[in-house]
């Protein structure tokens, strides 16, 4: 028999990791002296403990190590537990990859710009919303402020407790506006509200999504830019839009009277396509 430390340069394991190996069951010495307590191993032991760390090279837990061990273990079950991490490396590598090609871009933009881009963009995963709109085609921004404004209000005068920011969402911008107001709200709200002649609050859901989103700070003067370098930057990371954009309310005129200190999340519906642009 082998002293756990003479055992531990043998198999370059350090001792901590065995006596670890040991308290959940993984690798029990062969002998623990009783007035002692030191652990002994054999060398029959370092096939085992070698497909232990073969196995935790493959990125296995400890736990699924134990598993692969126990002889009870069918092939197939082997198999799929491989099978699950080739699938979960394969994602880790993708979204590395879709990392890398982030970084590139932002060197690119700084290399021809040098300076920092003016936005930093996120992919981010929405939930589906409980909500209250209302859908009306304006001719301009006055009227895009009037349906934001008479929606509000009405919410509002209802006692409706908002279960989230608010936001417009653009279906189109030809001619004229056609743009849809969203309250998120609870669940429990299950009626519409009225609003001037036929037109009302609508109750509804949206669907999660997948969207690229930045903040704009400051006037809705010049929110355009900010849309603007957000769609460069979808067509750059080989992304393309799938849906009405977002505009969405984190700080507006009914908290501040400074437009400085708007805070407006511009989110934009995508779905990958492509690799990008290099």
């Amino acid at each position: 028999m082998i002293k756990i430390g003479d055992f531990s340069q043998l198999s370059q394991v350090p001792v901590k990791t065995l006596r670890y190996y040991d308290e959940i069951g993984l690798l029990k010495p062969t002998h623990i002296d009783p007035f002692t307590s030191y652990r002994y191993y054999t060398l029959d032991q370092l096939p085992r403990l070698n497909r232990i760390l073969a196995l935790k090279e493959l990125g296995l837990s400890l736990e699924q190590i134990a598993m692969l061990l126990d002889d009870d273990l069918t092939p197939e079950q082997i198999r799929g537990m491989l099978r699950l991490k080739q699938a979960e490396i394969r994602q880790h590598i993708h979204d590395e990859q879709e990392r890398l090609a982030r970084v590139e871009t932002r060197l690119r933009y700084i290399e021809m710009e040098n300076k920092m881009p003016t936005i930093d963009v996120l992919i981010k995963h929405t939930d589906v919303l409980n909500v209250l709109s209302i859908r009306e085609v304006v001719p301009d921004g006055a009227g895009i402020s009037r349906v934001i404004g008479e929606a509000f209000g009405a919410a509002m005068s209802a006692g409706v407790r908002f279960a989230g920011a608010p936001f417009v969402m653009y279906h189109g911008t030809d001619s004229n506006f056609d743009m849809e107001v969203v309250i998120p709200v609870e669940a429990s709200v299950q009626q519409g509200i009225p609003l001037a002649g036929d037109r009302r609050l609508a109750v509804g859901s949206l669907p999660a999504l997948t969207v690229a989103s930045t903040l704009h700070k400051g006037s809705y003067a010049n929110i355009g830019e900010t849309y603007a370098a957000l769609t460069q930057w979808i067509g750059e990371n080989g992304y393309a839009f799938v849906g009405p954009v977002r505009e969405i309310y984190l700080t507006s005129p009914n908290e501040t009277p400074n437009p400085a200190d708007y805070l407006t999340e511009i989110q934009f519906p995508v779905e990958k396509i492509a690799q990008p642009v290099s």
